[in-house]
């Protein structure tokens, strides 16, 4: 069998300012990629911003779009400073708070944020799930 990897891809309005976006509020490392399009490395996967118009047409579905799109990206972290931390980080770079970190249900701690384009973002420490090497 192959190698596979899943990627997420975004759609995004303004490519430069999420491309910053990303790299700056998340931290993200930054892959080579065409101008058209970014890519940055996840632990086992890509996440890929492309021009949302561009990315709908691929689809073939409308580009207008509004509210909860019934989903949400989550990235885990190793400590709830983490995820305050990470907060802070997106927050400074251009991201609107959705729900502040505190203590889950579940005994983990979380808190959300929407990006440049509205996509929602949970930012989570799971002390039951190991979330690997960072580097």
């Amino acid at each position: 069998m192959q190698p596979r990897i899943s990627m997420i891809t975004l759609g995004v309005r303004d490519l430069a300012a999420a491309v910053a976006f990303y790299e700056r509020g998340l931290g993200l490392p930054r892959m080579p990629s065409p101008p058209e399009v970014a890519f940055f490395t996840l632990n086992g996967t890509w996440l890929g911003l492309y021009d949302r118009q561009a990315l709908a047409e691929d689809a073939q579905v409308p580009a207008a779009g509004s509210g909860f799109g019934g989903f949400t990206l989550s990235h885990n972290v190793d400590s709830r400073d983490a995820v305050d931390a990470l907060l802070r980080q997106a927050l400074l770079a251009g991201a609107i708070l959705a729900k502040p970190a505190q203590a889950t249900a579940w005994g983990g701690y979380s808190g959300y944020f929407k990006d440049l384009d509205g996509h929602l973002w949970e930012i989570a420490h799971n002390p039951l799930f190991w979330v690997g090497p960072t580097d």
